[in-house]
């Protein structure tokens, strides 16, 4: 079987080369569709097979004989990965690839501003343009089910309306460069845990209603040139292999003309891959040569495996020709587009936008009494106390482990802000896990061989010293924390770090709590703090993002886009769903590889949905989100007290900024079904609104709705319903905070 690999891998070589002694030249200026008709008829099934799979750990082929370039994909979605050798993860060393990093898309989505979205779009954009790289592998707009999945970090959080308004800029800044976004990962990944064997059996209805109306709002509003296939099974399926929801779903209902590209590593069967909806390609390990060795490309599923069996007369050219032609399509916009724009890296203009979105997305949970924002120009000593203050954010957590040319350490930002009177001063606290090398990136050498007790002794003698204490903790990108290919083991924070916060408190009144996460954690200090500001991971500019939100150089305007549940039981997921997966199964499972079913039994009922169902308490709520200003809500309104299924109606709401600086504030509309003929949640985010207002300004605020925002989707008549009756408008400050109800009827 070796050789005949071998074999016909030099058979398809030869083929291409004698192809390529008569050079052939394609016209430019002809409609896409008739360039790819036209490439598409010129070119031998040797090479549609050959341009359908990778050639290298990033780069797919291209068609030298007709001027077509190769396809060269890129990680992000925070920023451009450095590069790596030819067919190995290691990096390649180069010195020309250090990016901007900026702030992962929990952070983005929270700004809950699609101008911070198209900036964030066009920004990256812009540095794959520069580094010519076609297809930036991003953004991820999976749902938040648990606070536990590992990579919620690269996501836009538990709410599908939120997700689907803020990637549509995203990706439409992204692909005004040329670089097609790829969209991830279609469909139901999760989790991290048995990310490759876990198999989601779920309702077509939370399927419509929450997992998938993010990726179609990419392919039809967005209009991405391509999406990723995901890990896991769905219905039995590897899902990059899976027809229902790449081929029904995706191109039949939705329209999608692009590309659907593997996860890497996520093809498994010829058979299937042939007839199930991929196009293309990338990562399998196949052992075309022998263990150990490089991967043997031309030994991919979608390579010699199919051409084989297109030569046995057992599959003909027709699945072949489809998805060499998606593949061409998306040359042609990209590779070949010969109307993008240079791009650039680094500039001034990136530095800023990270910044901007770092402090737009910054929310403000709790802060007691006004403490924040600090004077930093006082004659004030300032404690800075945790490994967070120090530690590198942008290498580790995975595929989107990043070189950044700076990363400014919320210790060096705060130093930076700081006036010449004040004083600020550090001590570690806590020691994480020590480090020296992740996804193939150096760490900084932050090792510290003190024991927990010493490390806090010092710490509070620090604090108690202080006139503030500003603590920078939480979770980082290591295995088990906020960190791909692996989830969380508990919604506490590590490293002791319970323990360190209470004795600050306790040492410290003026205590202010910096969580550095892209997923929620239990704070069972949380009444001892003064305040607490959610900083996420933010990139580059994290530092001086931070010193802005706590000097109050910029006034916090974010809000969560999840749900900070009070107790892990009270999330969906964990209450009746079955996370990780089948308890049964789990216990049975013999071997790492063993596809174990995992029933969504919370079903529509994710993040906010499941709270208000069971009247939980949470944490934070959705949509929570402080101000150093304060904001006071009018009666809301409505342009009628009745609308038709053809009609639409808006709400209005006068804000007015009460205090005595300028302020944005985030206007949320609910909407809540009074009687229906399936189970609805209490309410839902139909509709929202960022406002600037100065001390003393007030706008009214108006949001329009169509009855696709009073549908539900009924699986049994497989159609998005929206049936006659009550309804209520519920504007709110948060999920939580309700400021006024509007009655209204559909007709």
């Amino acid at each position: 079987m070796k050789f005949q690999i071998v074999a016909a891998a030099v058979a398809i070589g030869a083929a291409i080369g004698a192809a390529g002694s008569q050079p052939v030249y394609l016209d430019t200026t002809k409609p896409l569709e008739e360039r790819v008709e036209d490439a598409l008829g010129r070119m031998t099934t040797e090479e549609k097979a050959a341009i359908i799979h990778a050639q290298s750990k990033f780069s797919s082929a291209g068609v030298p004989r007709l001027g077509i370039p190769e396809l060269w994909c890129t990680d992000g979605p925070h920023g451009i990965r450095p590069d790596v050798f030819w067919d190995e993860w290691d990096q390649a060393g180069c010195t020309n690839d250090s990016c901007t990093a900026f702030p992962a898309l929990t952070c983005l989505a929270a700004t809950w501003n699609p101008e911070m979205s198209a900036l964030y779009g066009r920004s990256i954009g812009e540095e794959a343009r520069y580094r010519e790289k076609d297809v930036l592998l991003g953004p991820g707009v999976n749902i938040y089910r648990t606070p536990l999945n590992g990579r919620n970090f690269e996501y836009m959080g538990e709410d599908p309306y939120l997700a689907s308004v803020m990637v549509v800029p995203y990706i439409k800044g992204v692909q005004s460069n040329g670089v097609a976004t790829c969209v991830k990962h279609y469909a139901l990944n999760n989790q991290e845990y048995r990310r490759h064997t876990t198999d989601v059996d779920l309702s077509d209805r939370a399927l419509y209603e929450i997992y998938l109306p993010a990726f179609k709002a990419a392919v039809q509003d967005g209009g991405t040139w391509s999406i990723m296939g995901s890990y896991n099974l769905y219905q039995g399926r590897h899902v990059c292999q899976n027809p229902r929801l790449l081929k029904d779903i995706l191109r039949d209902e939705w329209g999608f003309d692009g590309v659907v590209i593997s996860d890497w590593g996520g093809v498994h069967d010829t058979d299937q891959v042939i007839s199930g909806g991929l196009d293309l390609e990338f990562g399998s390990w196949t052992n075309g040569l022998s263990e150990g060795m490089k991967n043997a490309y031309d030994s991919y599923f979608m390579a010699y495996p199919y051409l084989k069996r297109i030569s046995d007369g057992v599959v003909d050219t027709q699945e072949l020709d489809r998805k060499a032609a998606n593949v061409l399509r998306l040359i042609f916009r990209t590779a070949m587009n010969q109307a993008k724009p240079s791009g650039s890296m680094n500039s001034p203009e990136h530095v800023a936008a990270a910044r901007r979105i770092a402090g737009e997305g910054i929310v403000l949970l709790k802060n007691s009494g006004n403490i924040l924002p600090l004077d930093l120009d006082g004659k004030k000593k300032i404690a800075v106390i945790g490994e967070n203050a120090i530690k590198m954010m942008t290498v580790g957590g995975g595929s989107s482990s990043l070189k950044a040319r700076r990363e400014v350490s919320p210790l060096d930002g705060i130093k930076a802000r700081a006036g010449k009177d004040a004083e600020v001063v550090y001590a570690r606290g806590y020691t994480g896990d020590p480090v020296a090398q992740q996804d193939g990136m150096k760490v900084q050498d932050i090792s510290d061989s003190r024991d927990a007790d010493a490390l806090i002794a010092e710490a509070v003698a620090v604090a108690r010293d202080a006139d503030y204490v500003i603590y920078v903790g939480g979770l980082n990108k290591a295995p088990h924390q906020d960190c791909e290919d692996a989830d969380r083991e508990g919604l506490g924070l590590p490293y002791g770090q319970d323990r360190l916060i209470s004795a600050l408190a306790d040492a410290n009144k003026n205590l202010i709590v910096v969580n550095v996460s892209g997923n929620a954690v239990a704070m069972p200090w949380l009444d001892k703090a003064a305040a607490v500001v959610q900083a996420w991971f933010i990139g580059s500019e994290a530092g001086n993002a931070i010193a802005d939100i706590v000097s109050g150089d910029v006034n916090p305007s974010g809000k969560l886009p999840f749900t900070f549940p009070a107790r892990l039981e009270d999330s969906g997921a964990h209450a009746e769903g079955e996370y990780p997966g089948n308890k049964e199964q789990l216990a049975a499972s013999k071997q790492w590889g063993d596809t174990i079913k995992e029933y969504y039994n919370e079903d529509i009922f994710v993040g906010y949905r499941w709270a208000d169902k069971k009247k939980t308490t949470p944490l934070f709520p959705f949509g929570h989100g402080l101000s150093y200003t304060t904001f006071e809500y009018g009666k809301p309104t409505a342009d009628k007290k009745a609308m038709t299924a053809d009609d639409t109606i808006t709400f209005s709401v006068n804000v007015k900024n009460t205090g005595d600086r300028e302020g944005q504030e985030i206007v949320q509309l609910y909407i809540a079904d009074k009687k229906s003929s399936l189970p609805r949640p209490v309410k839902e985010l139909k509709g929202f609104k960022k406002v600037k207002l100065a001390p003393g300004e007030e706008q009214t605020v108006s949001i329009t709705v169509d009855k696709s925002a009073l549908s539900f989707f009924d699986d049994r008549q497989h159609a998005w319903v929206a049936e006659p009756g009550k309804f209520e408008a519920i504007i709110g400050a948060s999920s939580r905070d309700i400021k006024g109800v509007v009655k209204f009827e559909l007709k």
